[in-house]
């Protein structure tokens, strides 16, 4: 599971953002400018018979400072 949900920086993160566009989903900020230290993704590759599924899960990085429900920006 991405940590990023939980993380204040959320809203500004360039790492965040590359993961939003692997997913195929809105961005959340258009140019985010905060740059993370360290953080590392790890990517699941499952398939089938009939496709394959790739996961990009943020599992942990330096700058994470923990802000629960950050996705979600209607809670804030």
């Amino acid at each position: 599971m991405c940590i990023c949900i939980n993380c204040n920086h959320i809203t500004k993160c360039n790492t965040y953002h590359l993961i939003e566009s692997q997913h195929k989903q809105p961005h959340l900020t258009r140019s985010p400018l905060f740059i993370p230290k360290y953080p590392v993704v790890h990517v699941n590759i499952s398939n089938n018979c009939t496709y394959n599924q790739i996961d990009w899960d943020l599992v942990e990085c330096l700058s994470f400072v923990e802000k629960p429900n950050s996705w979600n920006l209607d809670a804030n």
